[in-house]
């Protein structure tokens, strides 16, 4: 079983990994095809869960880490929204959407996992 540690430095780079992938997706989406609203949106909440994990990683306690990690998850779960959103407005094809909401998918478990751990704390 990882330590605690360990899963926070995995859901740190797991989420700074996907920041990366929905700041590239955000310039191709304005650059190919001139999309400006729902990518900024995604910009906004995808590169906010590696934000606030980091953030967490240096809590001043047991509760603001709880806190950060519950925004982290709500900003994952506000990206999944709005990756399923331009998947169906075909801006993102079938291949692109399942690459990139997979990835989200397991930020959202793994938050999931974190939150309600530190509730039982």
């Amino acid at each position: 079983m990882l330590e605690k540690k360990e899963v926070e430095n995995n859901i740190y780079e797991i989420s700074k990994a996907f920041a990366i992938r929905i700041v590239n997706l955000y310039k191709f989406l304005k650059e190919e095809k001139s999309e400006f609203i729902i990518s900024k949106q995604l910009f906004r909440s995808g590169t906010s869960i590696g934000a606030n994990v980091f953030e967490g990683k240096n809590a001043q306690s047991r509760a603001d880490f709880a806190n950060k990690m519950n925004v982290a998850l709500k900003e994952a779960t506000e990206s999944a929204y709005w990756l399923d959103l331009l998947h169906e407005t075909q801006y993102l094809t079938d291949k692109e959407f399942n690459s990139i909401t997979d990835e989200c998918s397991k930020i959202i478990g793994v938050l999931t996992k974190i939150v309600k751990a530190t509730k039982q704390l």
